[in-house]
């Protein structure tokens, strides 16, 4: 997963649409591979010489699913383009737990070993501690998935492939309110993490806006995750008949337990935190029914793309890919293209990378998993669309 930026925003739509703008000369979309390009999992290792793209996040922990799905993202990626011939390209790839101060010894690892571009990190705190850092150093950073602001605030050299969370505060709320969903909204939100919060503040700001009403609002930290009796309660009392969780899928888990443990019949609705909810081992997928939630990817999309993606990465890692992953995955062929057309080899430095992609990013149009003809912002955002779904039948479908 994520301070406030200058940020340029469309007027948020019941499929949550995201605002950027496109430079003008941006060239024709760029698109990710076609089906028949697939990766083989037997794709040859990286040749000598190969350009190092580093991937900094959580492998171990509480948020281990998002940071290896951004590894794996990024590996089947890098199998496919490997498996062409021409360029070649080795994923350094360590893991911080989500930790700051673990990312950025991640980050001095990976700078030692030659990295000479970062696709991260995860999450968000983390990212911004390594942003910092990167700044300095003039090191290119394109994060799949840390959403909040806080992480390209004043920082030229970085980009996001995920959309923002006051984006998503935002559209949640205006989604909740155009799909009449909930009538009496409960709000439970994780104080200790920027993530969340921002998701929180931006939302409670647009259901004011539009007269969404929120009849409960309770909090909690990191260490004081496991039980929501409280804040469940206090979401009944106020007769709330949706919740809206602005947070990561573990906590999610632990909160549908406990309302159905306890027969409340509320409805939830989440943000991309939510993704994965689906793969929790021995999580009983039946109290996810009718939930909703945001996202820029479902892997039921029957398109060439998005079929063979989700083939290939079943095949090598034995699990449907998330949100996290597809964004990784677009990523990689974003640098890809920017290498084709910058002429980057693996005798490139880190910083002559960074100065050369920070005018590339803001004149290219890139359509992949997660998006058509996204474009950049010189603030680092992209301009994309989260669709909202409902969980049916144990999958994901689309609301509009």
């Amino acid at each position: 997963m994520k301070k406030v930026f200058a940020l340029v925003m469309a007027a948020v739509m019941v499929l949550g649409m995201f605002a950027g703008c496109s430079s003008s000369n941006a060239p024709a979309a760029t698109e990710a591979p076609k089906a028949t390009e697939a990766a083989k999992t037997d794709a040859p290792a990286a040749a000598a010489g190969a350009i190092k793209v580093g991937a900094i996040g959580p492998l171990t922990g509480d948020y281990a699913q998002y940071g290896n799905a951004v590894a794996n993202g990024i590996q089947v990626a890098i199998d496919e383009i490997n498996a062409k011939g021409g360029l070649q390209f080795e994923l350094l790839s360590e893991d911080d737990q989500g930790d700051p101060t673990m990312s950025v010894n991640a980050y001095n690892v990976e700078m030692e070993k030659g990295m000479q571009v970062l696709l991260g990190t995860t999450t968000s705190g983390a990212c911004a501690a390594v942003a910092d850092v990167a700044k300095d150093e003039r090191v290119f950073l394109l994060t799949p998935s840390a959403s909040n602001p806080v992480v390209n605030e004043g920082k030229d050299n970085v980009y996001q492939v995920c959309f923002t969370d006051p984006n998503q505060g935002a559209s949640a709320a205006q989604t909740i309110k155009s799909l009449g969903v909930g009538e009496k909204i409960a709000v439970i939100w994780n104080n200790a993490q920027d993530y969340s919060t921002s998701i929180y503040q931006s939302f409670m700001g647009k259901a004011k806006e539009i007269g969404l009403e929120v009849v409960s609002d309770t909090t909690f930290s990191d260490d004081s995750n496991a039980d929501f009796s409280v804040q469940l309660q206090d979401a009944a009392n106020a007769g709330a008949d949706l919740v809206f969780l602005p947070i990561y899928y573990t906590p999610i888990v632990a909160i549908m337990q406990q309302a159905d443990a306890a027969g409340y019949g509320f409805k939830f609705f989440g943000v991309d935190g939510m993704d994965g909810l689906l793969s929790v081992e021995g999580f009983n997928t039946a109290l996810a029914e009718g939930s909703y939630m945001l996202t820029p990817f479902d892997a039921n999309k029957t398109d060439e793309l998005t079929s063979a993606f989700v083939s290939t990465y079943k095949a090598k890692y034995g699990d449907t890919p998330n949100q996290f992953a597809a964004d990784a995955y677009d990523a990689m062929y974003i640098f890809y293209a920017a290498c084709q057309d910058l002429g980057f080899t693996a005798e490139t430095s880190a910083q002559d990378v960074c100065e050369a992609m920070i005018p590339w990013m803001q004149s290219y149009t890139y359509t992949g998993l997660t998006g058509e003809g996204m474009v950049w912002t010189a603030d680092g955002c992209v301009s994309k669309v989260a669709t909202a779904y409902i969980i049916k039948d144990g999958a994901y479908a689309s609301v509009g």
